[in-house]
């Protein structure tokens, strides 16, 4: 799901990244009012996992490829704010020392699987698991919907914005200049994979994760009720 370089116009670079900026500044201002110094070690290692389950990816038909993100799990535990933080710190670095991701993309990247990815699923979670006790099984099928729809919002958003590149940039003859593929083909390409493949990954990473921290450590679940639920206000 990561965009290379060279597939978005700097346009549409230019245009993500302001899209991205505004919830950048908000969670940064959130998670240093909000977060407390017992919750910066938990959000450093959800921000360390997020990064590791991001690096499997599996190849899809149509030369894309598949991978659970683990941002709604962060918004799960510490709050969407925190989440933002988190994914794009683990974006960045990928990005900047491993290649996966484009520079140019960071903005656009981040905006998918870093903002609105752990916003949409967020809401979802807190939609089916508003009122229902933090061990309750209802938080478990409300976190793991939460990433289906959160990945699979992430995915439509990366095949709208690679789609869009051939009808509004082109050379003289006609040419793409930059990502080829239309809307025809990116939409199958992308959400046929993550509708199936990734978005059950994803939601049984999230779900599986909420109901093993049930077990083994409630008072995690708890920090975000008692301590940073502002941050979702």
């Amino acid at each position: 799901m990561h965009i290379p370089d060279g597939y978005l116009s700097p346009q549409t670079c230019a245009v993500m990244y302001a899209a991205a900026a505004p919830f950048w500044y908000v969670a940064g201002s959130r998670v240093k009012k909000e977060l407390t110094a017992r919750a910066v070690p938990v959000l450093s290692l959800l921000a360390a996992f997020t990064f590791t389950i991001m690096m499997f990816n599996i190849p899809l038909p149509g030369g894309t490829s598949a991978h659970a993100v683990g941002s709604v799990l962060t918004a799960v535990v510490l709050g969407p704010w925190a989440a933002i933080i988190a994914t794009s710190v683990a974006l960045v670095i990928q990005a900047l020392l491993f290649g996966d991701g484009g520079i140019t993309a960071i903005g656009a990247n981040c905006f998918n699987m870093a903002v609105a990815m752990p916003l949409a699923g967020y809401l979802v979670y807190r939609l089916v698991s508003t009122g229902a006790p933090i061990s309750s099984r209802r938080q478990v099928w409300g976190s793991a919907l939460g990433g289906y729809v959160g990945i699979n919002l992430a995915a439509l958003l990366t095949a709208l914005e690679l789609g869009v590149q051939p009808l509004l940039f082109v050379a003289a003859d006609g040419t793409p200049l930059y990502s080829p593929f239309s809307i025809a083909q990116t939409l199958p390409a992308m959400m046929l994979g993550h509708l199936t493949l990734a978005g059950i990954a994803e939601a049984a990473v999230t779900g599986l994760a909420v109901a093993f921290l049930q077990r083994t450590n409630l008072p995690l679940l708890q920090l975000r009720s008692k301590e940073v639920t502002s941050w979702a206000s």
